[in-house]
């Protein structure tokens, strides 16, 4: 099937996005420290879940589905309470991590659905704080990567903004997203419905995709959607709420009602 970059235009929003990971043994050791006093009696029993949790989507073929199986451990991570808290602003959110599986949620375009599902092509996110000229403290930025092998890559860069790395610029989502009523781009949530969870403090990444690059082994190839014009501004922006954070695990939810599960790359890696 021949690439078509007009494609990722409508997807780049849901991308966010095999190598192997650290030993059980050495990622208990990491669990059980960076659990909240009260929650490392429970430590076993979390990592058990996260282990089955990438058993049970390793045993799927498709990185996209609504598994009952992979929903029902989703909900009991989050639900369980013995994720690392304030997960936005922790310094374990940070780094490269793999998307292994995502929800085919009806508010996704038909077109994301298709190419999140396209498994031969590895997609990343990377979450990394940016040196900028006259801030001290950097930038926070969110790049989704896909990778179309060793070679060759898009590389799609987000401004981000969380209590530790507040952008002033990244105001409130106005628009559906929808065309003449239609679900061509995917649907949004907005306003009241969009708001963050009380209960789930330090856990929202807000975004607004700011520029992007094919990189074809070096050489650039500027992304061909004008982020920041005005006109597209709001159709651009859009939050993920970090509901399971582990050394290893990542489960997020997205603005669009998108679930994605991802895998923290090993530190050599990022």
């Amino acid at each position: 099937m021949p690439f078509r970059p007009f494609c990722l235009f409508v997807t780049i929003e849901c991308l966010l996005f095999e190598v192997s990971f650290a030993s059980q043994a050495t990622g208990a050791f990491q669990t059980f420290f960076n659990f909240q006093p009260k929650q490392r009696a429970n430590a076993p029993r979390i990592i058990q879940l996260e282990d089955k949790l990438i058993e049970t989507i390793n045993s799927n073929e498709a990185r996209l589905g609504n598994s009952n199986g992979i929903n029902s451990i989703v909900e009991e991570l989050e639900q369980s309470g013995y994720g690392i808290t304030q997960p936005a602003i922790s310094k374990e959110v940070k780094g490269r991590w793999r998307l292994l599986h995502t929800n085919n949620a009806d508010t996704a375009s038909p077109i994301q659905r298709k190419a999140v599902d396209a498994t031969k092509y590895n997609i990343y996110q990377d979450i990394l704080v940016r040196d900028t000229e006259g801030d001290s403290s950097g930038r926070l930025i969110v790049s989704q990567v896909v990778k179309f092998g060793d070679s060759a890559q898009l590389c799609v860069d987000a401004l981000a903004s969380t209590a530790e790395y507040p952008l002033e610029e990244l105001t409130e989502r106005k628009g559906t997203g929808k065309i003449l009523g239609l679900n061509i781009l995917g649907v949004s949530k907005v306003g009241e419905e969009a708001l963050e969870d009380t209960e789930r403090p330090g856990s929202r990444i807000d975004f607004v995709f700011d520029e992007g690059n094919f990189d074809f082994n070096g050489f650039k190839i500027p992304y061909p959607v004008p982020f920041r014009l005005p006109i597209f501004r709001d159709a651009v922006k859009g939050w993920i709420d970090i509901t399971y954070l582990s050394d290893r695990i990542r489960i997020s939810r997205g603005n669009k009602g998108t679930t994605f599960v991802l895998m923290k790359e090993e530190e050599s890696n990022e």
